[in-house]
């Protein structure tokens, strides 16, 4: 399945709560969410049908792939990785997802959205340990330095988003000098560092019964 490149205002109206998928606009009057909560976009959207008890887990798993900006096999992936590793296979699978280079940006605050991080990825505006990196998926570790190239300091957006870093909050497991637009990642992001409603527990139910 490919990347879904069309209005993602849809989106946050499809699972009836703000994903932040735009950026700024999810905190202004014009954000979708705000002038038409209870109806679901399309030509017969007038109002919100109840759910199976798997289209309440298959919701959820959409949700979380939405947030993230990521494929179907991609997040299936993601999932599969968890699954193999020891401990509770829904933090595990958040964790996993927090660590990708372009949540990070936006974590940090140098993007507004992860869509507009997995852009400065792609264009070559980022570099971790010193190397520039241009795959968006890049997994960041313990003690890896992020930053923007210096040529590409002076962009307005990262300078517009590092400076509404404030209202959408900063995780303890990141550090941010402003500065030399910079980030280090101090220790893997837990559970309680994801401030999104997310039941992880129904992913995996959901998985579970596929």
């Amino acid at each position: 399945m490919s990347r879904y490149n069309g209005p993602v205002c849809r989106l946050c109206r499809r699972e009836g709560m703000k994903l932040f998928l735009k950026g700024e606009r999810c905190y202004t009057e014009k954000c979708a969410v705000e002038n038409r909560p209870d109806q679901v976009p399309g030509e017969h959207g007038k109002g919100r049908s109840k759910f199976s008890e798997f289209g309440i887990r298959l919701r959820e798993k959409q949700k979380v792939k939405r947030i993230y900006g990521l494929t179907e096999k991609q997040f299936n992936r993601y999932f599969e990785k968890a699954s193999r590793v020891k401990g509770v296979t829904g933090k595990l699978l958040i964790s996993l997802l927090e660590r990708r280079l372009d949540n990070l940006l936006y974590r940090l605050g140098l993007a507004s959205s992860r869509k507009e991080a997995r852009q400065m990825v792609r264009h070559g505006h980022i570099l971790v340990n010193g190397s520039r990196v241009n795959v968006s998926s890049f997994e960041v570790r313990v003690g890896d330095v992020v930053e923007v190239a210096e040529k590409s300091r002076k962009m307005e957006r990262i300078n517009q988003s590092l400076d509404s870093l404030a209202r959408r909050g900063f995780p303890d497991w990141l550090e941010l000098d402003r500065d030399n637009y910079k980030g280090l990642i101090k220790k893997m992001p837990a559970r309680e560092d994801v401030t999104i409603p997310i039941e992880e527990q129904l992913i995996v139910e959901f998985y579970s019964r596929v």
